[in-house]
């Protein structure tokens, strides 16, 4: 039987995600370091001390930042590979899943361009770990649609592919107007696709 939360509880880890929204924009902003503990829980309406009520130091909230959206990418990519009966569905799949985390997360894209190396040492070694692990999602694609690239040539194709969709975000910041975000989520998922497979 499952327990509902309680209304504490329900507040308390909705100001934790608040915390992360808001330490995600303020880092893409303006970098980590240039933005004080103080500054995020105003962000939210709290003190700074009441941050420490949900992370243990502004490196925490980093690291859940970046851990977060890598095991999310991860668990991503392989429930597509899950729901997908083919190759080439899940390889498209693997594109419009990658091509939407782009467009609905360029604040996290750039805190990991440019603060990857603030995290502590475990959650760099985790966030590099789960990454190799959602790159081999798509080499196991890959493999089955381009038979004779060696592994170390998908992993290329991959990367680009995540290069290619990834730097997007930092030129369409703030994408407000619906046809305008599906005109360019269209234009990456059809690059993406013949990137891959060229």
């Amino acid at each position: 039987m499952t327990t509902r939360p309680t209304h504490r509880d329900q507040a308390k880890a909705d100001r934790h995600a608040a915390l992360l929204h808001e330490a995600a924009r303020l880092f893409a902003e303006r970098g980590f370091t240039s933005v004080s503990l103080e500054e995020l829980g105003a962000a939210v309406g709290v003190t700074g001390p009441a941050v420490y009520r949900h992370f243990a130091n502004k490196q925490a909230m980093l690291g859940a930042i970046l851990v977060g959206v890598s095991e999310r990418l991860l668990a991503g990519g392989r429930d597509v590979i899950d729901t997908h009966a083919d190759a080439y569905t899940r390889l498209d799949g693997l594109v419009r899943f990658h091509v939407d985390f782009a467009l609905t997360d360029a604040d996290v894209i750039r805190v990991q361009d440019r603060d990857l190396e603030s995290l502590s040492d475990d959650d760099r070694h985790a966030v590099r770990r789960l990454q190799r692990e959602y790159v081999e999602v798509w080499v196991g694609v890959l493999q089955e649609l381009l038979p004779d690239s060696s592994p170390a040539e998908l992993r290329v194709r991959a990367h680009a592919c995540f290069g290619l969709i990834n730097s997007t975000p930092h030129s369409v910041r703030g994408l407000k107007d619906a046809p305008r975000e599906a005109a360019v989520r269209g234009i990456l998922e059809s690059m993406a696709r013949t990137a891959l497979l060229s």
